[in-house]
């Protein structure tokens, strides 16, 4: 079958569901579609995810959520309760493990043996699957805050089943923004078409009275993405959710670094999702925002990746996002433990405590920048609805080939790796080099100029060195990377 962006018709889902749920053994545990959509029903409305994000918007709430994920079900638990407590998260996660994010259930099997042999666990992450809706559901129930499954899987279509069908009213991941950063070798066509699905499983259990909330991931690489081409991404996924019939989008951003460029990329990305929503007809959607702490490389010194939460927690705070994706004070050396998890949340929740009843008032600057990420976002997207000829989904197919859509430092083959981005003299980032993404000659010259502009201050020529002097700046302890002194 052709992929297009179209609603899948319910016939059409419930012969590939059969195929589905055949993956894996714990596919046979939901096959009672009206089963799975009767326990979800009774899930309390203070544990849906999509209702506590619509709640924090209208009362303009900044919500805190960790990442958090280890392989056997009590453990799980035991770490997401201490989150909830001592941690005073709003939003709870499920990260889950890397074999079930490529579809290796086999290999979880064997972690989860060893991770009881061992006593530790023996998987970055839980391994949803694998312990089907019977663990999926005592997890749910034996928390109190909603739950949102994070992963970064491709084909996430039986981790989708099962953690609607055990209460989890939320699940992150695209058909671009869980491949193109994540897979080397998997085709767009593939993830696009398995996203399809996903989002129409959460339309269905939406059409019953249950809201489950879809999240784009938006740092993508997370490495100098500029701030149009991960919001063109988003607004696409969001897009291509609403054809399905989700109504709980929540649209995300990478921080940058710069708080002025960050903060308008945050409200660019509000503003224009909701104006591409309503001018294709989806006026019924509620679009809330998420802001990911820093992604790249944080400092090894404690004290010194505090100061880069803190940092984050502010610009999230004045951007007034709806959540905050929190990083920890361990970041730098891989799995925190819960301590320091429930450090950072506490780090962050004190920020935007502070700052509750501030707000960044829309300065000249400010404006310059929202209008300016919203120009070049839209340079990106009026290219992909033309060269798809109006479809959305062959529109980025055919955006990726011709490097339209085009992720920098991206693993995936799929993505032309041309563009080059580096930061101005005040830490936001531009195109160095914009590859084949067709911004307007008026915008090149800007980005060109305000790479002139630190090049001139640092006494250097514009090249791909400032890229990588910018890569490495933060870890280091600064956000612009500056030429070695000699």
């Amino acid at each position: 079958m052709e992929l297009k962006n179209q609603k899948i018709t319910m016939d059409d889902f419930i012969n590939v569901r059969k195929e589905v749920l055949k993956t894996w053994q714990t596919g046979a545990q939901i096959a009672d579609f009206d089963k799975c959509i009767e326990y979800a029903s009774s899930v309390p409305k203070n544990k849906n995810f999509a209702l506590k994000l619509k709640s924090a918007k209208m009362n303009h709430i900044v919500l805190i959520q960790p990442r958090a994920g280890v392989a056997l079900v009590e453990d799980q638990i035991q770490l997401l309760q201490y989150l909830e407590t001592e941690g005073e998260a709003d939003l709870l996660p499920v990260t889950i493990d890397s074999y079930t994010r490529q579809n290796r259930y086999e290999n979880c099997s064997l972690g989860i043996q060893e991770s009881l042999r061992l006593c530790r666990s023996m998987l970055n992450g839980f391994p949803a699957v694998n312990h089907g809706i019977a663990g999926c559901r005592k997890l749910q129930e034996s928390l109190t805050m909603p739950l949102q499954a994070r992963h970064g899987t491709p084909d996430a279509r039986l981790l989708s089943e099962i953690i609607h069908a055990s209460g989890w009213t939320s699940n992150e991941g695209g058909g671009i923004s869980y491949n193109i950063p994540y897979s080397k070798d998997v085709s767009l066509e593939k993830t696009i078409r398995d996203w399809q699905y996903c989002d129409r499983l959460a339309a269905i259990y939406e059409e019953n009275g249950i809201p489950i909330n879809r999240e784009p991931f938006g740092p993508l690489t997370g490495t100098l993405v500029p701030p149009s081409m991960s919001n063109a991404i988003a607004i696409i996924e969001a897009l291509l959710a609403a054809t399905q019939g989700v109504k709980h989008i929540t649209v995300g951003y990478g921080q940058c670094g710069n708080q002025i460029q960050d903060i308008a990329a945050i409200k660019a990305l509000e503003l224009q999702t909701d104006e591409y929503l309503h001018h294709y007809g989806f006026l019924n959607i509620v679009t809330t925002t998420v802001f990911h702490q820093w992604m790249g490389g944080f400092p090894k010194d404690e004290a010194k990746a505090y100061g880069a939460i803190a940092n984050a927690s502010v610009t999230a705070a004045l951007a007034k996002v709806t959540k905050v994706i929190v990083k920890t004070p361990h970041e730098a050396f891989g799995i925190p433990t819960k301590e320091a998890n429930a450090n950072g949340l506490k780090c962050t929740k004190m920020v935007i405590n502070l700052m509750e009843d501030q707000r960044a008032y829309m300065s000249k600057k400010l404006q310059e920048q929202v209008e300016i990420i919203k120009a070049e976002t839209k340079c990106i997207l009026d290219a992909v609805f033309e060269v798809g000829k109006g479809d959305l989904a062959i529109g980025v197919i055919e955006a990726f080939k011709r490097g339209i859509l085009d992720v920098p430092f991206a693993p995936s083959i799929h993505t032309a790796n041309k563009i080059l981005p580096a930061r101005d003299n005040y830490g936001a980032v531009r195109y160095l080099d914009a590859g084949n993404v067709p911004l307007s000659e008026e915008l090149l010259n800007y980005n060109r100029f305000m790479l002139e502009k630190r090049a001139k201050l640092q006494k250097r020529e514009v090249s791909f060195q400032m890229t990588v002097d910018d890569i490495f700046a933060v870890s280091e302890g600064r956000l612009v990377g500056r030429p070695e002194r000699k």
